[in-house]
């Protein structure tokens, strides 16, 4: 889930800027891997190492081969700014992403492409206006005070399974609508079996979804269950009465049934789009909170200094409150550079591009890393550590960035040395939702605990997301004074 307020360059109502060609160059390097194979023991081994590897090794723009399928990884942010942004109508999602994540999200916002996509991202994006999406605030700030009201102190939490539960509570009241509590289960298999599918530690996942692998048959099974629970959802949805039109509706699967009703999309695109948003809303929401707390747990002093910020307000944070709360966001914007939730962007040139001074065929890979990016020390000092402090000015007033389109950190360094949420006209359509759901759930629980690692070394795989390979456990200390009248009672 993911939307930046539009930047000029980023708007896609703005004719594209196109960048002039260069001279025909020769083609990227080219490290070669293994007959058949090509790289896939490397990515199986460690796909997240390879990518880094690679890049320091051999540059900007580099290529390697999963299989038959010839990739290039991009991690120089001038070439990956002009993939999303200045050539992006030269580029479409591509037949990989299709061919691997299809089964999943179908032909839904993620997956479509030209007119398709505008006319579904026009249906839906009443949801993720900026007024609407300060509507949610308050089950974000709701959901987050039951989860610390369910601990004790001195419990050992696993922070990746509490942060699951709690952004699949707010994605249920906020844009599923609450009928969908009642299949977290089905939620939950469905999501166990994406990993599985798609854990690059299993030379298995980078085989075609119809292979007949055991992970294959759940992934398919789980995957039609969900999409079955979905379909039962927008008939209840129907039979109580869709509203007039998308933006009369109060959540995202009210404004996507509305927007079939009017044409806007037919039934299969609703599926889709809320399937997409079901999975992939929750799941990079939970992992940005799970890498938040983990961060902050192992920062104490940095911890105290958001508790305090927030304490300042007097009440647990509004969405109005959090451009006042630099720290928090820095907190959130360094946890997400570290440990960005997606670690890969996909796109495939639909005629032969420059990257980077290399010539890059067209129906090649192109894969943009925010994980290699943002742990490249050319753009970072330090780039392993966790430093929020790095986002705040001198003085600490404030972060240099604005607060709905997050920038580099303080330092001169390419736009795109920072993308965890993607760029460019198909920049994700959720990213404010997600932004103020991480900020409010962590000024939110802070206000009430204090953190201390148990989990002293973090290992995260590559699957559909970046993965916690097990348990992010932290001890939780509630803290002496409550928040008190603060607190609205809980009625659920």
């Amino acid at each position: 889930m993911c939307e930046p307020q539009t930047r000029a360059a980023d708007d896609p109502d703005r004719p594209p800027k196109r960048t002039p060609p260069d001279p025909d160059p020769s083609g990227p390097p080219n490290p070669g891997g293994l007959p058949l194979l090509g790289n896939v023991h490397e990515l199986a081994s460690d796909a997240l190492d390879f990518y880094e590897r690679r890049a320091a090794t051999h540059g900007g723009v580099v290529r390697y081969d999963v299989f038959d399928t010839e990739s290039y990884l991009v991690s120089d942010p001038a070439a990956i700014r002009r993939v999303l942004v200045d050539d992006h109508d030269r580029y479409e999602k591509g037949e990989m992403p299709r061919s691997r994540l299809g089964g999943l999200l179908g032909g839904g916002l993620f997956l479509a492409e030209g007119d398709d996509w505008r006319e579904q991202r026009t249906a839906m994006r009443s949801a993720f206006f900026r007024e609407r999406v300060a509507e949610y605030g308050g089950p974000m700030v709701d959901h987050a005070r039951r989860t610390a009201a369910s601990w004790d102190d001195g419990d050992v939490v696993d922070a990746c399974d509490a942060a699951t539960d709690y952004a699949f509570a707010v994605l249920a009241e906020s844009l599923l609508g609450s009928d969908v509590e009642r299949e977290r289960e089905t939620v939950r298999a469905a999501a166990e079996s994406v990993t599985e599918r798609f854990d690059t530690r299993r030379v298995t996942s980078f085989l075609p979804e119809w292979v007949p692998t055991p992970a294959n048959r759940r992934y398919r099974r789980r995957v039609a269950a969900l999409r079955s629970t979905i379909r039962t959802l927008v008939a209840e949805r129907r039979a109580a009465g869709p509203p007039a039109n998308p933006a009369a509706a109060s959540d995202l699967l009210g404004t996507l049934v509305a927007a079939a009703e009017v044409g806007a999309m037919d039934d299969d695109r609703l599926v889709d789009n809320a399937v997409t948003f079901l999975f992939a809303g929750h799941e990079t929401s939970a992992l940005g909170l799970t890498y938040t707390l983990y961060c902050l747990a192992h920062s104490p002093a940095f911890q105290e200094r958001v508790r305090n910020e927030v304490a300042a307000l007097g009440a647990d944070p509004e969405p109005t409150d959090l451009r006042e709360c630099p720290a928090l966001t820095a907190a959130v914007d360094e946890a997400l550079r570290l440990y960005p939730p997606v670690h890969s962007f996909f796109r495939e040139p639909t005629e032969p591009v420059t990257l980077g001074g290399y010539r890059v065929p067209a129906g090649v890979v192109v894969t943009l890393s925010p994980w290699t990016v943002h742990r490249d020390e050319r753009w970072w000092d330090d780039p392993t550590a966790y430093r929020p402090e790095r986002w705040l000015s001198d003085g600490a007033t404030g972060p240099v960035h604005g607060d709905e389109t997050p920038g580099p950190a303080v330092g001169e360094r390419p736009e795109y040395a920072y993308f965890p949420f993607g760029g460019g006209p198909r920049h994700c359509i959720g990213m404010r939702f997600a932004r103020q759901e991480l900020r409010l759930a962590t000024a939110t629980l802070l206000r009430r605990l204090r953190l201390e690692p148990v989990t002293t070394d973090l290992s995260v795989r590559a699957s559909a997301n970046t993965r916690p390979a097990g348990p992010v456990r932290v001890r939780v200390h509630t803290l002496d004074e409550s928040p008190g009248a603060t607190e609205s009672p809980d009625t659920s």
